[in-house]
């Protein structure tokens, strides 16, 4: 009867380990929170300084203000806004391509060491070859396209998506697969529930990486693959016409694109791999 009442009454943790929760985390200052301001702040500052001392001719080097007018501009008439969103479509679609193909094919051959050992040096040699050095070969096999540009631009980005969830299965912690062996897990249970949990830290990694690299190629392949919309086909034909305040603020707007997916994906592999590291 004793072990009934007992068994009803609700634990409660320990003094310290219940202060320890209810205590609230470091309060964390403006000073820290302005930070990640002050490397953009420096820049335009030493941009600035640079166009009113003269050291690069107006022509060549537009001051910051007048670049940022522009640019709010171009997004405000929809000029910059329609090709900022050509570009991001197509990154999108490189991105999901070879996060769909690659991921699984990566975890795959990563939980089979030898399948992987077959194809690593093929996986390498692409992954250290330039993209840009690959356009004549996906202009022959694609033609001049919006398909050539995301096809090239997935490629380069499946590559280390592939890489990355590879390594991750292969590098698993030894003594969580030895400890699902030894309480009689199967091989396909330890796939699915070590392997392919141990793999999202890295293949988060890769994705970031993946996202940076397609929407480089993108900007890269619209440049020089006979696109007329877009970023890199709006900053080439800036260039070509001397529309420095364009160019200069279509630059920009790739950068903050860039910037911002990365913070994205930060955000996320924190929020779904938040055990890392335990």
């Amino acid at each position: 009867m004793a072990d009934a009442v007992t068994s009803k009454t609700p634990w409660t943790p320990p003094a310290a380990t219940a202060a320890a929760a209810a205590a609230p985390g470091p309060k964390v200052g403006w000073g820290e929170r302005m930070l990640p301001a002050l490397g953009p702040l420096a820049l335009f500052i030493v941009w600035d300084l640079v166009v009113r001392f003269g050291l690069v001719k107006p022509i060549l080097l537009p001051s910051p203000a007048n670049t940022l007018i522009t640019l709010i501009q171009g997004f405000s008439n929809g000029t910059l806004l329609l090709d900022f969103g050509v570009t991001v479509l197509r990154t999108v679609e490189a991105f999901l391509i070879a996060a769909c193909v690659g991921m699984p094919l990566g975890i795959v051959l990563g939980s089979n060491e030898k399948a992987y050992r077959s194809v690593e040096f093929l996986i390498d040699f692409f992954r250290s070859t330039p993209s840009s050095a690959l356009i004549p070969l996906f202009l022959m096999i694609f033609g001049v396209s919006d398909i050539n540009k995301v096809a090239i631009a997935a490629f380069g980005a499946f590559l280390i998506v592939v890489f990355n969830s590879a390594y991750g299965v292969i590098n698993a912690r030894k003594q969580r697969v030895m400890a699902a062996r030894v309480m009689g897990a199967s091989r396909w249970q330890i796939f699915r529930d070590v392997l392919v949990w141990e793999s999202l830290q890295p293949s988060f990694v890769g994705l970031r990486s993946a996202v940076s690299m397609a929407l480089v190629i993108v900007i890269v392949a619209e440049m020089f693959i006979g696109s007329d919309s877009g970023l890199g086909h709006r900053i080439i034909n800036s260039q070509q016409v001397m529309n420095v305040r364009d160019m200069y603020a279509s630059i920009l707007s790739a950068g903050a694109l860039g910037y911002v997916l990365n913070i994205l994906f930060l955000t996320i592999e924190r929020r779904v791999v938040h055990w890392s590291g335990r």
